[in-house]
C-alpha cells in the first residue's frame, strides 16, 4: 500500500475502494512502514491495551494524593458513593467516569499510563473502550480493532496540528482524545467508516477553543476531571452518529478549524498558566502553597 493517507477524505476513499475498515488500512500501513507484520502491529497495540487496563485497575484501588496534594482521591470518592447509590445513567456511565478518573489519577501519581494522544488526556479513550467492552463482553480482537481505529484518527489529525496544549490548547489534547474515543466506540458498536468519521467530527467540533490553563502549571486542575467529562462527550457523539446524525462540517475541515483556532488563541491560554483558571484568586493561592512565593 503505497498511498499516503494524510486526510480523512483520502482515508474514506481508500476504505471505500478496497472495501476495508479503518483499522485494516491502518494496521497494513503500519506494518509496511515498520517493515513488520500485521500480527506484530496488533501485538504492539495489545501491549497498549493491557497497560490501559492495568492503569484503570491500579487507579481504582488507590487513593494516594499527588505530590501537590490537589488530586488523587476523586475516583475513590465516586466509588464510595456508588457502593451506596447507583449513578443516574446506570452502571456503564459510572464505570466510564470512574475509569477516566482512575487513569488520569494514575498519571498524576507518576504511574504507568498510555498517552492517547497525550498524558493529560490519557483517561478518555481507555475509560470508554474498556468500560463498554467489559459491559458487553467484546472480544480482545474487537478491542484491538477499536484501538487501532482510534490511533489512525489521532495520527491523521496530528498531520495538521501538533497534539500539545502548548501549541493549540486543550482542544488538541482532550479534544482529540474525545474524537479518538468516539472513533473507537463507533467501531466497537459496528459503525461504518462514514459513521466513525462523523462521530469523530461531532466530538471534536464541539470542543473547539478548549483552552489549556493548568493551575500551578501541573497536569491536575482542570485536567483530571476534564477526562471523565470528555469521555462521556465522546459517547454522545457516537450515539448521534449511529443514529444517522452527520456533522455538517466534514472532519478534515473541523481539523482545519481547530488549527486556526489554536493559532488565534492567546499564548497565555496555551499551557503557560498565565491566564484562565491558573490566575484566579484560588488558582494563584494553590500555586503559592505548592511552590511558595
Amino acid at each position: 500500500m503505497d498511498t499516503n493517507i494524510n486526510t480523512f477524505e483520502q482515508l474514506y476513499d481508500i476504505c471505500l475502494s478496497l472495501n476495508k475498515k479503518i483499522y485494516e488500512i491502518a494496521q497494513e500501513k503500519m506494518a509496511q512502514e515498520a517493515d513488520t507484520t500485521v500480527e506484530q502491529v496488533r501485538a504492539f497495540a495489545n501491549r497498549s491495551l493491557f497497560a490501559m487496563k492495568e492503569a484503570i485497575d491500579s487507579g481504582m484501588q488507590s487513593k494516594e494524593l499527588s505530590l501537590s496534594g490537589m488530586c488523587g482521591q476523586d475516583c475513590y470518592k465516586m466509588h464510595r458513593r456508588y457502593e451506596k447509590e447507583s449513578a443516574m445513567f446506570g452502571d456503564l456511565f459510572q464505570n466510564i467516569v470512574m475509569y477516566a478518573l482512575a487513569t488520569s489519577e494514575e498519571n498524576i501519581r507518576m504511574g504507568t499510563i498510555v498517552a492517547c494522544p497525550t498524558a493529560g488526556s490519557c483517561g478518555i479513550l481507555p475509560s470508554v473502550l474498556i468500560a463498554v467492552s467489559r459491559k458487553y463482553n467484546y472480544s480482545e480482537k474487537d478491542q484491538l480493532d477499536a484501538l487501532i481505529t482510534a490511533g489512525e484518527i489521532g495520527r491523521i489529525i496530528s498531520v495538521k496540528v501538533a497534539l500539545a496544549g502548548a501549541v493549540a490548547g486543550c482542544q488538541a489534547e482532550c479534544g482529540v482524545a474525545s474524537a479518538m474515543s468516539a472513533a473507537a466506540l463507533c467501531q466497537l458498536r459496528g459503525g461504518t467508516v462514514s459513521q466513525i468519521l462523523n462521530a469523530s467530527a461531532l466530538a471534536l467540533k464541539n470542543l473547539l477553543g478548549l483552552s489549556c490553563d493548568p493551575v500551578a502549571g501541573l497536569v491536575e486542575v482542570p485536567c483530571v476531571k476534564r477526562n471523565p467529562f470528555l469521555a462521556v462527550h465522546s459517547v454522545t457523539a457516537v450515539e448521534l452518529a449511529l443514529s444517522g446524525v452527520e456533522s455538517k462540517i466534514p472532519i478534515d475541515e473541523v481539523v482545519d478549524a481547530m488549527a486556526q483556532t489554536g493559532a488565534l488563541m492567546s499564548p497565555m491560554l496555551k499551557e503557560s498558566s498565565k491566564a484562565g483558571l491558573a490566575t484566579t484568586k484560588t488558582g494563584l493561592a494553590i500555586k503559592n502553597r505548592v511552590f511558595g512565593n
